[in-house]
């Protein structure tokens, strides 16, 4: 007998948790939605930059699919890639249906252009916040819905039950034992990582848990080494990272190094509007250059009132620090963003494994490539999201297309030591300064060891208890770390400065799959060496 048949279980409460908990509803379906934190509290809620679509009277699909694959550099899966741009119009007014507020100008949605997009396609809602209002808006229809929600009830650990269906352990806040929720089909909507990063634009909860709980489980994960930094996040001493809205660069502001020059014209044809890995990292060779802690973002050349209206959160986050942007340089520096790697799917979001599926930020369609497209993300969660409600009412086999190499992960190993109190700020350091935007062999063999270390002393024995939150932020770390030492080239978001440039034999996923057997790639190309390695020198536990 199956599990509850019609009874999903969706984790994470972001675009794509609160999307398909929606969908499958009006489906029929009886879903639960269960997050770890508050309803409202997730990535989604501090994206400021819109979601993108090509619905101006001078773009075309074929356009905004020219542009993702552009920024993907040589990675973006061609079949993702077209259903996510063809599909995009239809699910704004899905957005519109659930009462999303878009800005308008003069009767028409007010469309706005950022880095490496060739036309003005980004919607905003409320100016630079969107994800709040989009947030906002699902997570009032899922209430109204009467959809069963469960809140601040942390996943620990899942697998399949013998007679079908999955089985889900959470750990509910206060709760000394832990809960076991069966379902029809599991959803893992469980976002991003980024807050595994000392720098960082995401909120406390983007631990990457839902990596870690996957892979132990025998997931298959993708494309993990692909860590996207955002070029722009304010840096004060003392003051919270806060993501500047690339739309900024859109409207005309112009990036400064600290002696007032102009630099990116050096670095891209572009200047201030290239691809996001190449704008980061000509931010960090200034900031070496230079010897600062930040560059400037210069928007004095435009008017006030366009400034807070457009920017409306910015602008008052700005206030706070007695900056006016129409008359002050915002002091910027990159910081971790975006995970464009995770659980593998295919388009209808099937894992490796029968009746797990994933969406949003977590999952690794391949649809970004090796860099995400601004504003591609959102956007991501909804089309995607739309296909796991569907797969959903009408289950069918299926599942993601094997990598072009797959590294084998023994599952580590501890002694359930209870988590120092040290420990995530210790992991977030390791990743910042060697697994951050310039790597190399040397480096992330150091953060292997060292978060080998972190995991040795906490990771629970085998039969025990499921992991603590630390040691599955550990866990991910150590994935990410694994994924960067193996790809021996720099592509996108990840530039190793001991390759530093594209190799051909390179242009594959990159899997990854704990307790499974090493695969090697299977380009006829590959170089012997590249084939027999994959990067796996000096690393833990192999």
């Amino acid at each position: 007998m199956a599990g509850p048949r019609g009874r999903p279980l969706i984790v994470g409460s972001g675009i794509a948790g609160l999307y398909v908990a929606l969908r499958s509803q009006e489906l029929g379906l009886r879903p639960t939605l269960v997050t770890k934190a508050s309803l409202e509290e997730s990535n989604t809620r501090y994206a400021q930059g819109g979601i993108a679509a090509a619905v101006g009277p001078d773009d075309a699909v074929g356009l905004h699919l020219k542009d993702t694959v552009r920024a993907g550099d040589g990675l973006v899966n061609a079949k993702a890639a077209r259903i996510l741009v063809e599909e995009a119009p239809r699910r704004i007014a899905d957005l519109v249906r659930f009462g999303v507020p878009f800005d308008t100008l003069e009767g028409q949605v007010a469309l706005g252009r950022e880095a490496a997009h060739s036309r003005a396609r980004i919607l905003h809602a409320g100016g630079d916040a969107t994800g709040l209002r989009i947030e906002e808006t699902l997570r009032e229809r899922v209430v109204a819905a009467g959809i069963e929600v469960r809140e601040r009830a942390a996943l620990r650990r899942i697998a399949p039950r013998p007679e079908g269906g999955w089985r889900a352990e959470l750990a509910l806040d206060g709760a000394a034992d832990p809960t076991l929720l069966d379902a029809s089909e599991l959803v893992l909507a469980t976002g991003g990582a980024g807050n595994l990063y000392r720098e960082t634009s995401n909120p406390a909860v983007a631990m990457g848990e839902g990596v870690a709980v996957a892979a132990r489980a025998g997931v298959l994960l993708a494309d993990m080494e692909f860590v996207q930094f955002h070029p722009t996040v304010f840096h004060r001493e003392g003051a919270p990272r806060f993501l500047i809205t690339e739309a900024l660069r859109g409207e005309g502001a112009h990036l400064r190094n600290e002696r007032g020059e102009p630099f990116m014209t050096r670095y891209h044809p572009l200047g201030d509007l290239a691809p996001r890995d190449v704008v980061t990292r000509a931010i960090r060779s200034e900031m070496e250059r230079t010897r600062q802690p930040s560059v400037f973002l210069d928007a004095t050349h435009l008017s006030r009132d366009r400034l807070a209206s457009r920017f409306p959160t910015v602008f008052r986050f700005l206030a706070d620090y007695a900056l006016d942007p129409s008359r002050d340089l915002i002091p910027v520096a990159p910081a971790a963003h975006f995970t464009i790697g995770g659980i593998a799917t295919d388009t209808e979001g099937r894992s490796s494994r029968t009746g797990l599926l994933a969406c949003g930020e977590v999952a690794a369609t391949g649809v970004h490539g090796a860099n995400r497209l601004g504003s591609n993300s959102l956007l991501e969660g909804l089309v995607f999201g739309e296909h796991v409600a569907r797969q959903l009412l009408h289950p069918v086999r299926g599942g993601p297309a094997p990598p072009g190499a797959v590294v084998a992960v023994p599952p580590p190993h501890g002694a359930g030591g209870a988590v120092p109190a040290g420990a995530p700020s210790e992991i977030r350091s390791i990743l910042w300064e060697e697994v951050g935007i310039v790597r190399n062999a040397a480096g992330l063999q150091r953060a292997l060891r060292r978060l080998a270390s972190i995991l040795d002393a906490i990771e629970p024995a085998d039969g025990g208890p499921a992991p603590a939150p630390g040691a599955d932020a550990a866990f991910t770390a150590y994935l990410i770390a694994r994924a960067a030492l193996a790809r021996e080239e720099s592509r996108g978001a990840h530039y190793r400065s001991d390759f530093p440039r594209p190799r051909p034999a390179w242009r594959l996923h990159l899997g990854l799959r704990v307790g499974g057997a090493e695969e090697r790639p299977t380009r006829a190309a590959a170089p012997a060496r590249e084939v027999k390695a994959l990067g796996a020198s000096a690393v833990p536990w192999t």
